[in-house]
């Protein structure tokens, strides 16, 4: 929803193999001996970071940079539990009401200054505040108090029952010493953040890297790669070459990347290509401010004249599988038995009849009250797999009289100008599903502000209360059936067409070692990624903390 830090993120994305997933094709024996220090990782990305600040950001870009810089109280470990980050410890009451962090001692932030629960109290505090332009504020403004006990103790206190409570405490922590008193939309840490994490910022050249050194003050020890570089690469294509010229060390694939042009010996031997399921969908947003789009009828038959399997197997190449809602394929909140929208161009006909649409002029384009049925679908530029899904999304309907065209976008132009603003007509977009089922965020009608993460102006009374009451309740059987129920309504009122949840195809240079796949992925043990010294490119010339 590749948005945020564990929350939702926009785009970036990612089923066959179990959880995890695992090296399909290793370069090298996984042993070289004991972990060193040393070299270089560098990660191509077609999206760069909008705003190092994550509570003012919701671009996956940004968050995962930031994501190396910064920490929150807790965070997922690999098998996608929540465990302690900047908590050594935590403490949950009877009631569920009352959280107690214990903090880590002897943290330091990246300028040396000490990290303590006055710090958490300020992101708190900025969280709530009205005047801070930030899409996650709803999980914080169901604190009834908080409170620093010491400077390492921090305790929260929740007016209702609120069952995302302790997950939303992943939320990146903010320097206080550095933004209290502050206007947080002027600040330099914008682009030059402060952090607790295992990486230091150092350097951001817009539009072609950011760069960012080991910490050596790391509480969980320093990671062993020296460096880390995100390289902004727009086109996947070209990334690609880069990856075999030598110029990246990481990225992911697609499809035709993965199934077609990985497989000869030499690349086997360079490289270690990974698979597993993603926790993420894409799909098809309507603007429902668009006039053409406020009748359920003409959403169902949109839905009714893609063809999804076409997509998956054509696209995706057999990488990846049919969505239908906004969770991923067997997990718990995820609800099987909704309706489903299975390729029938004369069903999608039928409706567009009935709600008005007919070609009365005969020039094979649908109209009503002499207005043809156009419509434009923006998507990012750089992903091209996007870019061919609405290709089959034009053609298809194309076939029942609805004339589409396509529009591709700079990622950022596209982020600020088209969906915060909301001047679209339909998108093709990703979210990145969180561990927590609570989507109120995405669905809830509150949250359909400029900048918010409900930018399609979607409503429902029904979802609204749904959505309320399913973060309410600890009981995970009693929120199942809220979650059901709130899937069979978005099935039916198609807000969005569900297109895929794809396969998350990272490839990583066969000399880095310590990689572990798991339920969790492969990136959150990336400070135990090292390279043998035999094997290292890089070298640091100096580091200063």
């Amino acid at each position: 929803m590749f948005l945020a830090w564990g929350f939702f993120v926009l785009l970036s994305c990612l089923a066959c193999s179990p959880p995890g997933g695992g090296s399909e094709t290793p370069g090298r024996p996984a042993e070289a001996g004991p972990p060193c220090y040393g070299d270089t990782l560098i990660t191509g990305s077609i999206g760069e970071p909008s705003n190092l600040i994550p509570i003012l950001a919701s671009d996956s870009s940004s968050h995962e940079v930031a994501g190396l810089i910064y920490n929150g109280l807790v965070k997922y470990d690999k098998d996608l539990k929540l465990v302690g980050d900047l908590a050594e410890s935590f403490e949950v009451s009877k009631s569920g009401l009352v959280i107690t962090f214990h903090l880590r001692k002897g943290v330091r932030w990246h300028d040396g200054q000490p990290f303590t629960a006055a710090d958490v109290l300020f992101t708190y505090k900025t969280m709530v505040d009205p005047h801070t332009p930030t899409a996650y504020a709803e999980d914080f403004l169901q604190v009834e108090k908080a409170e620093a006990a010491d400077p390492y103790t921090f305790r929260v206190t929740y007016k209702k029952p609120f069952a995302p409570a302790l997950a939303s405490w992943g939320i990146s922590i903010l320097p206080g010493h550095l933004l209290e008193g502050r206007d947080i939309m002027k600040s330099p840490l914008a682009r030059h953040p402060v952090g607790t994490g295992p990486f230091i910022f150092k350097e951001w050249k817009t539009g072609e890297k950011v760069v960012l050194a080991y910490n050596p003050d790391y509480f969980e020890g320093r990671p062993y790669i020296d460096r880390y570089i995100y390289r902004i690469i727009p086109d996947s294509a070209t990334m690609f070459m880069e990856l075999k010229a030598g110029g990246i060390d990481n990225m992911g694939l697609t499809p035709l990347q993965y199934a077609r042009q990985t497989e000869y010996r030499k690349f086997k031997e360079n490289f270690n290509k990974y698979r597993y399921p993603a926790f993420a969908y894409t799909y098809l947003g309507f603007n429902l401010e668009d006039e053409k789009f406020r009748d359920r009828r003409v959403r169902q038959a949109v839905s009714y004249a893609i063809d999804r399997g076409e997509i998956i197997e054509g696209v995706l190449l057999g990488l990846g599988q049919e969505a239908t809602g906004p969770y991923k394929p067997g997990t718990w909140a995820y609800n099987p038995n909704v309706k489903r929208y299975p390729y029938d161009a004369v069903k999608a006909r039928e409706l567009l009849q009935e709600a008005g649409w007919r070609d009365t002029d005969g020039d094979g384009i649908l109209d009503k009250d002499g207005i043809p049925f156009r419509f434009t679908i923006i998507t990012n530029q750089g992903n091209d797999i996007r870019a061919r899904t609405a290709e089959i999304i034009q053609r298809r309907l194309k076939e029942v009289g609805i004339d589409v065209k396509i529009r591709i976008i700079e990622w950022a132009a596209f982020i600020k100008e088209f969906i915060e603003k909301k001047t679209f007509e339909a998108t093709i977009l990703g979210w990145t599903i969180t561990q927590d089922p609570d989507i109120y965020d995405v669905w809830h009608s509150s949250k359909n502000k400029p900048g918010e993460l409900n930018f399609i102006s979607y409503r429902n009374t029904e979802v609204d209360a749904l959505l309320e009451r399913g973060r309410r309740t600890f009981d995970q059987e009693e929120r199942r059936k809220i979650y059901w129920r709130i899937q069979e309504i978005l099935a039916e009122e198609v807000p969005y067409v569900f297109l895929y949840v794809p396969d998350a195809l990272p490839v990583v240079q066969a000399r880095f070692k310590g990689i572990e796949p798991a339920a969790a992925g492969i990136t959150y043990n990336l400070i135990k990624w090292y390279v043998p010294k035999a094997e290292q490119r890089y070298k640091m010339i100096a580091h200063s903390s």
